[in-house]
């Protein structure tokens, strides 16, 4: 019997190319590859290196880019430094103060905080080569009502995209377990009600499988989605062990119908990067994750 590695393996290769049939217009038949670039975050990689050498071992293992959090203390010429050496790119950065000071927060300090960090944020990327902050747009708990997060969110957005729009940088809003935008049609109107190219999705693919399906987001997000992070879940260690406990698994050993979301990627006309967001560690555990990402997108 086919496992699981191998099923995703050989539908991800089929699934990574469309033919076009052919017609007056297009004599021949044509494969359409799906055009993935392969990125992840800073912090996963814990070899004791120098940043260039971090830079460096990332390429070497397969990655076409970082993302590095942002406002950070690491030094921008070496940022520059280490990526001019090595190649690698940096295609975003991920906001560094939403979680502690969140645009949904009761108080008017603590919203402005993030507001100027995401300002700071969009010109760090714009200065790394770029196109992208991420930024989780609210938080709903006990002390903040969904509709209090929604609407004080949007108006402090709007109070950033000024900064966006000069940088070239567009905010990207991160589906997370944040009690907020809980389905596709409402993360959908909440972008466009902004009605500004500057803003879109940064669609976390594993995070859905909790409470959803990938594909049916990624149908309904279409052009919204800028970006993809990338991991796993298992609704059952969810079940039988506590709800975090799902993420504890590999790519491609839980529940994320992979050839499923290929197949939505290439429907809204997907590409660009897809970002490992998982447990990381040496350069034999990077490897794996460059590898496994290689067999999800078909890239092997």
């Amino acid at each position: 019997m086919m496992d699981r590695r191998n099923f995703i393996k050989t539908a991800s290769v089929a699934g990574a190319a469309l033919w076009v049939p052919a017609s007056p217009f297009n004599p021949q038949p044509a494969r359409l590859a799906m055009k993935i670039k392969k990125s992840l975050k800073f912090g996963m990689v814990e070899e004791n290196l120098s940043l260039i050498d971090k830079f460096k071992l990332l390429k070497d293992l397969g990655f076409d880019g970082v993302e590095l959090d942002a406002p950070n203390d690491l030094d921008e010429d070496m940022i520059l430094k280490a990526k001019a050496q090595s190649g690698l790119e940096i295609p975003g950065v991920v906001n560094s103060m939403h979680w502690e000071a969140p645009l949904s927060d009761p108080d008017p300090k603590v919203r402005a905080a993030c507001v100027e960090a995401t300002k700071t944020a969009l010109r760090n990327c714009k200065a790394y080569g770029g196109t992208t902050v991420l930024l989780v747009p609210a938080v709903v708990n006990q002390f903040t009502s969904y509709q209090q997060a929604y609407e004080r969110s949007q108006a402090e957005i709007k109070k950033i995209l000024p900064v966006a729009e000069e940088t070239g940088v567009k905010i990207a809003f991160e589906n997370v377990w944040n009690n907020f935008l809980l389905s596709p049609l409402e993360a959908a109107r909440y972008v466009d009600e902004f009605d500004s190219p500057m803003v879109g999705w940064y669609f976390d693919i594993g995070n859905i499988v909790r409470y959803g399906w990938p594909e049916q987001w990624i149908e309904v997000l279409g052009k919204r989605i800028l970006k993809t992070d990338v991991k796993e879940y298992s609704r059952a260690k969810q079940q039988n062990e506590g709800i975090w406990k799902g993420f504890e698994v590999e790519l491609m050993e839980g529940d994320c119908n992979w050839p499923a979301v290929n197949k939505a990627l290439q429907k809204v006309g997907y590409e660009g990067w897809a970002s490992a967001e998982v447990k990381g560690g040496n350069r034999k555990r990077l490897q794996r994750i460059s590898k496994d990402m290689d067999t999800i997108f078909g890239l092997d």
